[in-house]
């Protein structure tokens, strides 16, 4: 049984059923009570345990007394003694989109246990995702046609339909969601959801621990709530650019990428058999992607196969499965070995990028279509194949609704925040800890050396980053200047499973 249905309609226009009536509007709760969990959370191991419960929250935090949805609460409480109990860490996985309501128990399984022993870890999921007034936006433009259209425009008359499939994609979202409901989808008003839940448990302050999109969302709640900071780790950190500027930051980041993916895979010639030199193995990848181009296999085209590096150069553990998937196409005329794990068109999927675009569109102001193209070419002048997966933010080029202001991050009222870097993340690139530490007085920065991966803490293994970590959640202990943690390196190839990923 669970507790957590989700809402059968969508915020405002988004969703009759989640919003309480504007005419009777509710109190937010003071407290929250607790029960069983959906199905899609997973259980801890005994004696830990998973409970759920809902809060209910304004649509519009400077009108408390109007329309108000609910946000859906888990919590794996701390499993030590009263005495080692620090308080509230929540968590947040990044995104925008992502599902909080199980990384509750995910994430924490991954803790170091001191940090298991001192904190209730506490997941939510951010409105507009999963069981908080999921958003949806229908076809999105075509963006789940399968096989898609080839993202990278080459020639004015592509570059025009590119533009053209994101303004139908921002009017899919439009009329997904509601137009008077985009505004409130911001990482601004999910900041104060996070007050709420805070008060709610009846904390006087928030630990967090923000992973990608998350260290953004950490940094706008200690923006509004300096005073509220407990201890905050902000994981492969986003710069504080606008999102379309971040997007064209981790699109240079992920041509990086690849070439040491090039150059990783030469240096493996018998096993890969891609080539022997960084050129050749470029060659061959170029030889997949204008196959599939050419010709489509079972509804794998280029835009899925973009879509399929992209994930796969943010972890060099799957680097090899990448490589494999190449060869297989190469070989036996097969995309087994390219496709994710999961279907990209099913439900939480299609929540997923809904709420990434309308979240990154109600945080600032978009670019323009010209800025759009000329981006695009700038980056094809760099190389003329990019992924061009990553950038999300054109979408809001043409949105209804035209945010007046940024969302504010940070400020000299918080708090020392520990930040947390991969030398090398493409998907993050450590330039945004840089320039996020400006706008946050006293902190410092973790940096995990030698490292080409997403997400650090309680991820990549690495003692001196989880012990550097844990001591500041645990006991406080603010290091005296900054951290550079030895990283283990490009890992070498996995065996040959003929199964693919």
């Amino acid at each position: 049984m669970s507790v957590l249905p989700r809402p059968t309609a969508v915020l405002c226009a988004l969703a009759a059923a989640a919003l309480l009536p504007p005419t009777a509007p509710a109190r937010a709760a003071t407290t929250l009570a607790f029960g069983a969990c959906p199905d899609s959370v997973p259980r801890p191991p005994a004696p830990d345990r998973v409970e759920c419960g809902r809060l209910s929250v304004p649509l519009d935090r400077h009108h408390p007394s109007g329309p108000h949805i609910e946000i859906a609460v888990s919590r794996v409480p701390a499993s030590g003694t009263p005495a080692e109990r620090r308080g509230i860490l929540l968590v947040n996985p990044g995104g925008p989109g992502g599902s909080g309501l199980p990384y509750a128990v995910t994430k924490r399984a991954k803790l170091p246990a001191s940090v298991r022993r001192s904190y209730d870890v506490i997941g939510f999921d951010p409105r507009g995702v999963g069981g908080s007034a999921p958003v949806d936006c229908g076809a999105m433009g075509g963006l789940f046609a399968a096989p898609g259209a080839d993202p990278v425009p080459v020639d004015p008359r592509s570059e025009r339909a590119y533009l053209t499939a994101q303004r139908h994609m921002a009017d899919d979202c439009a009329a997904g969601a509601g137009t008077e409901a985009l505004p409130y989808l911001s990482t601004e008003q999910t900041a104060y959801d996070m007050d709420a839940i805070r008060a709610a448990l009846g904390e006087p302050r928030t630990g967090f621990l923000g992973v990608s999109y998350g260290s953004y969302l950490g940094a706008a709640y200690a923006a509004r709530f300096p005073h509220r900071v407990g201890r905050m780790v902000l994981d492969s950190v986003v710069g504080p650019w606008d999102w379309h500027d971040f997007d064209m930051i981790q699109s240079r980041a992920l041509l990086r990428a690849r070439n040491t993916f090039f150059g990783w895979t030469a240096a493996h010639p018998d096993r890969f058999g891609l080539g022997a030199d960084t050129a050749a193995v470029r060659r061959s990848y170029l030889r997949v992607r204008q196959g599939l181009a050419a010709r489509p296999l079972n509804g794998f085209g280029p835009a899925e196969f973009d879509r399929a590096v992209y994930r796969a150069l943010g972890r060099t553990e799957r680097w090899t499965s990448l490589a494999d998937g190449l060869r297989g196409y190469l070989t036996d005329a097969t995309v087994d070995g390219l496709r994710p794990p999961s279907a990209f068109d099913g439900p939480e999927s299609r929540n997923y990028e809904a709420a990434n675009r309308i979240v990154k569109c109600a945080d600032g102001p978009g670019p323009t279509p010209r800025e759009i193209v000329t981006d695009v070419r700038r980056i094809r002048r760099l190389d003329p194949q990019p992924l061009l997966t990553g950038l999300e933010a054109t979408t809001c080029a043409y949105w209804r609704h035209r945010p007046d202001h940024r969302t504010p991050l940070g400020g000299p009222a918080t708090p020392p925040v520990l930040l947390v870097a991969s030398a090398h993340d493409p998907v993050t690139p450590i330039r945004g800890a840089h320039e996020l530490r400006k706008l946050l007085p006293g902190s410092r920065l973790v940096t995990l050396e030698n490292d080409h991966s997403h997400g650090v803490f309680a991820s990549r293994g690495n003692t001196c980053v989880d012990g550097t970590v844990a001591a500041y959640l645990v006991d406080g202990v603010v290091p005296a200047g900054d951290v550079r943690c030895g990283g283990a390196g490009l890992p070498g190839p996995q065996p040959f499973s003929p199964s693919g990923v």
